[in-house]
């Protein structure tokens, strides 16, 4: 359950609720927004819900107690009625400016990240995105640089001044990753690497959680909910498309996700077209739709020479589709309210 305090209430009457909580048996989460603050209830027991609650909306600095009902209880749009924004850098997720993340699907060198970067900051891009550690179906292909791949990454965030994100695949990375790049990137094949999701979930970096590919979304917002419950509530969803019977497109584009979560979450929501699509001239229209459907962002790959990617090359754009592609998105944010 969700305690929410009237807009008047001190540190003193904030520590009043956590006490009384913490004498029940349950642990507090506390929330300080702009207008009000949100004391979240940890552990409850069913058979003592209603008179703890009962009891909690005796206290005077109390306005409401408000019951979640969702398995998942911190990323629930039942936990509040305002939309989150996340920072990363100078992007804002879920905020009145849609979000675009570009860069190459794998740092493969210096000069090839350098460039990728220069071009999505040229482009109006607001996050790097670059794989230094690459999961990969078949084990005999390029798996990354790893920690030189990190090292790149950030040297081409210093040249651009882009934050990065990246993949981290394996909770023994997360330190390392956590030191080089300024978000989490949790990939399609991790979203149930619930060791990995605790792991990044006690860091105070945002995270970028993308859904796996057979993964339904009640599934996907439970994986989220795992980051969310171990201390980390800077969680952005990421759709990327899933699995069918279709073969003509990598992955089949979920973008009925999108307005379902912007009613079941207070998250923000980014799609990747790229990785659905499989092919770069499927990523523009599906760049399109994303955005008209309700998207806060959208995460591209862009490869300054993709018939030379190791990596995802059919899906990759190259620096001029990707720029014509950026100045296709800004009448259409617009024309929705929103800025690019």
């Amino acid at each position: 359950m969700i305690i929410v305090l009237k807009p008047d209430a001190t540190e003193q009457d904030i520590q009043l609720v956590v006490e009384r909580l913490e004498a029940h048996g349950y642990g507090a989460d506390v929330s300080r927004g702009e207008e009000r603050t949100l004391i979240g209830a940890i552990g409850a027991r069913p058979e003592e819900k209603r008179r703890v609650a009962d009891q909690l909306m005796r206290l005077p600095p109390v306005d409401e107690v408000v019951p979640i009902l969702k398995d998942y209880k911190w990323v629930s749009a039942e936990y509040t009625t305002e939309r989150s924004q996340i920072r990363v850098g100078e992007a804002v997720f879920g905020g009145e400016k849609i979000v675009v993340i570009a860069g190459p699907c794998t740092v493969e060198s210096r000069e090839q990240t350098l460039e990728a970067a220069r071009v999505a900051k040229q482009g109006g891009a607001t996050v790097l995105r670059g794989g230094a550690f690459k999961p990969r179906t078949r084990p005999y292909d390029f798996q990354g640089l790893g920690e030189e791949g990190l090292e790149i990454l950030a040297e081409a965030s210093e040249a651009t001044g882009l934050p990065v994100v990246t993949e981290v695949m394996d909770a023994r990375q997360v330190p390392l990753v956590h030191e080089k790049a300024d978000m989490f990137q949790i990939g399609t094949r991790s979203m149930q690497n619930f060791d990995l999701l605790r792991e990044v979930g006690q860091s105070d970096k945002p995270v970028l959680l993308k859904r796996g590919m057979s993964a339904t979304i009640e599934e996907w917002l439970n994986a989220a909910e795992y980051v969310a419950s171990s201390g980390n509530h800077n969680v952005v969803l990421c759709e990327r498309g899933i699995r069918t019977f279709e073969t003509k497109t990598r992955a089949t584009l979920d973008l009925s996700s999108i307005p379902v979560l912007k009613d079941e979450t207070h998250l923000p929501v980014i799609v990747d077209p790229s990785h659905a699509a499989g092919f770069f001239k499927w990523v523009p229209p599906l760049s399109l739709a994303a955005i008209g459907a309700g998207a806060d962002g959208l995460i591209i790959e862009i490869h300054p020479h993709p018939d030379r990617a190791l990596c995802d090359g059919p899906q990759a754009l190259t620096p001029r589709r990707f720029l014509r592609l950026m100045q296709e998105l800004a009448p259409l944010a617009q024309a929705i309210g929103r800025k690019l």
